[in-house]
């Protein structure tokens, strides 16, 4: 059947794949926010992603662009902001402005997907589109030449420390199929539920970034966590690469590669 013809990838070039862990904001600890950013950096995050909910597209209310600012001022790492907002491309600009280096809409809130990815990119921002648990993964095949990133949501959307939803699995693993087969430049993004346990599922279904939150920010040290998500354990050349990663600029362009170098923006203070 149609069903085996995959070879595209080996598990051998997935092991190989660079798998990178952003470090979820909304469960760090809002009151020592500046402290839960170092926290990350120094652990070996390779970014840091930002619910924004509005309480209409979601059953929950976080925060704005101003919470993006203010992160923006303590740390150079790459800020993904995952828009679950209705009309989103009414604050596309507003968080750019922020400070965001990747911006994620979910293609359940676009009425026009494509011109919501052209209008983030257009702001020299990486482009991302998110979807649903319920939202067939062939909703975002028709935009994924237009993208930087793919956010596959493993949980329903709204709050943290939910279950790991095993049917986002072979989501992942048909968007690593497509991408894969186009030779697009396309990162495969997971969010909700990651654990020790679920990273090695999603890592081994294909998922370039992992997005975790308690995974990361629920107690003990950092860095052992976030090898752990990574599948990593050497404590050589794997720890001094990682203690490197909070030196690199936005150019580092996390969700995907120098098809867009982007400066340290002098605009931004």
């Amino acid at each position: 059947g149609s069903g085996d013809a995959l070879p595209v990838t080996t598990k051998g070039e997935r092991r190989r794949r660079v798998v990178r862990v952003m470090a979820s904001m909304l469960a760090a600890d809002f009151g020592c926010l500046e402290r839960e950013v170092r926290r990350a950096e120094e652990g070996g995050a390779d970014g840091l992603h930002l619910d924004v909910m509005d309480g209409h597209f979601v059953p929950n209310i976080t925060f704005g662009p101003m919470v993006v600012a203010a992160v923006r001022k303590i740390t150079s790492l790459y800020l993904d902001v995952h828009l679950m907002i209705e009309e989103p491309g009414r604050y596309i600009a507003r968080f750019v402005e922020s400070g965001a280096d990747g911006v994620t809409v979910h293609v359940e809130a676009c009425r026009q997907p494509a011109e919501e990815i052209e209008a983030i990119r257009s702001l020299d921002v990486e482009a991302g589109v998110s979807l649903n648990p319920e939202t067939p993964v062939e909703s975002v095949q028709p935009f994924l030449n237009l993208l930087n990133g793919v956010l596959v949501m493993s949980v329903h959307p709204g709050f943290g420390a939910q279950a790991f939803m095993p049917s986002a699995l072979e989501k992942i693993r048909k968007l690593r199929e497509w991408t894969d087969r186009a030779g697009l430049d396309v990162q495969i993004m997971v969010d909700g539920g990651i654990n020790g346990s679920t990273a090695e599922l999603v890592r081994e279904a294909g998922a370039d970034v992992l997005v975790a939150g308690t995974a990361v920010f629920g107690g003990g040290e950092i860095a052992k966590r976030i090898r752990m998500l990574k599948g990593s354990r050497e404590t050589g050349n794997g720890k001094r690469e990682k203690k490197n990663a909070p030196q690199r600029t936005r150019a580092f362009a996390l969700m995907g590669s120098a098809r867009r170098v982007r400066k340290e923006s002098p605009k931004r203070v």
